[in-house]
């Protein structure tokens, strides 16, 4: 048993970072903007200095995944449907704190769960730039989303890992483009 274990973990050490992790938001040939041309730009500065990562308590487990896409795509379709016609935005988004942080002093066997308290708000930095059809900026700035009240919002009965940052988007997307 132990020289089957030994093999293991030679051959899991031999392995790329990359396909032991799968994607991860930190890789440096990953792409730091959404494709497309709609009304609505996204692009976002370098994952690695972004507050999640710094202040992680695990940071390998939160480099996994396409969390900072996912999030742009969710910001750039809810911006899409409110915006007025003609108008463009254009958002960078700066620092991402995901509701939550790791605790590792709870042991291995939970250092990869995400622990949500009311001192783990999610927070979001962006710049922006709002225009009009002819060009005119109608608005533009940098904002910082808080959600410091997350919890108490929450919804037992959705699963999905980005719920309070989503809804923390929607919440400014709403309050910055008021009706049209």
């Amino acid at each position: 048993m132990k020289y089957r274990s030994m093999i293991l973990l030679l051959a899991l050490a031999a392995m790329p970072a990359t396909v032991l992790a799968g994607s991860n938001v930190t890789d440096p040939d990953a792409p730091r903007a959404l494709q497309g041309d709609g009304p609505v730009t996204v692009t976002w500065t370098d994952p690695a200095g972004f507050s999640d990562l710094r202040y992680s308590g695990n940071r390998w487990e939160a480099e996994k995944g396409d969390w900072v896409a996912e999030l742009a795509r969710h910001l750039q379709k809810s911006a899409a449907k409110r915006l007025p016609e003609g108008a463009r935005m254009e958002v960078t988004i700066t620092d991402i704190q995901r509701a939550g942080r790791y605790e590792p002093w709870h042991g291995a066997d939970r250092d990869h769960v995400r622990i949500l308290r009311d001192n783990y708000p999610p927070m979001i930095e962006l710049q922006f730039k709002l225009t009009s059809a002819d060009g005119q900026v109608l608005a533009e700035g940098q904002r910082k989303l808080r959600d410091t009240a997350y919890l108490q919002r929450s919804s037992g009965l959705d699963s999905d890992n980005l719920r309070h940052e989503k809804r923390m988007i929607d919440d400014w997307v709403r309050k910055e483009l008021k009706a049209g």
